[in-house]
């Protein structure tokens, strides 16, 4: 049966998109740092009839998240699809935070991703299918979001470079640009925005976008 990972699995997209895949009947891994957060996502799946394996990793510990990803497909098989939604969302305008708050934030916005991603894809490449999506944001950059606009431009740029490397081989690599707070019952539904990434994995190879924005913002 197919797989998906969901790293960042948190109370808002990572459960949703989780969620998502499970209703469509893949086997589900949620990865996430914090274990009572991963529990609380995993039970509440859960009570809606559906299973969600649930593994603790930080996605800036290269070796610990490589383990969790290897532990997802040895439990639910090989894995159709990796989502790296994790990511450290704070105000910070420049100058306020030193050098090493600013490759803090780089390490969870941007290297985990590529953690994540250089360690599935050789293997989906060889099978010659797979969706690696990544969650985005800052559709354009802002002063007051220093770190996170400079991550998630990397976000960009990194989708297009495995892309690159990897398309060819059947990997569809691509981001969802979530352009404001993410909120149930508001323009930045969980649950709404969930639907980009099923699409996305839904897409035949001729139709791939590589980049879709919630609610059609423009992006720099």
């Amino acid at each position: 049966m197919p797989g998906v990972v969901v790293v960042g699995a948190g109370p808002g997209i990572g459960k949703s998109v989780a969620d998502r895949f499970a209703r469509e009947g893949l086997s589900v891994v949620a990865i996430a740092r914090n274990r009572e957060t991963l529990k609380a996502v995993a039970d509440e799946i859960g009570q809606r009839g559906r299973k969600v394996l649930a593994l603790t990793a930080d996605s800036t510990d290269e070796k610990a998240l490589h383990a969790a990803l290897d532990t997802a497909a040895a439990e639910v098989g090989p894995l159709d699809v990796v989502v790296y939604n994790a990511a450290l969302i704070r105000r910070d305008s420049p100058g306020e935070r030193d050098a090493r708050g600013q490759l803090d934030a780089w390490a969870v916005n941007v290297v985990g991703a590529l953690s994540a991603a250089s360690h599935v894809a050789p293997g989906m490449a060889e099978r010659g299918h797979g969706t690696i999506l990544i969650t985005g944001g800052m559709p354009q950059p802002d002063p007051r979001y220093i770190s996170l606009s400079l991550g998630k431009l990397g976000v960009r740029n990194l989708v297009s470079l495995l892309h690159a490397e990897y398309g060819s081989s059947g990997v569809h690599v691509a981001s969802v640009t979530v352009p404001g707070a993410v909120a149930p019952g508001t323009a930045y539904d969980p649950d709404d925005i969930a639907e980009h990434y099923w699409r996305l994995h839904t897409q035949s190879r001729g139709d791939w976008e590589h980049e879709v924005a919630h609610g059609g913002i423009p992006v720099a």
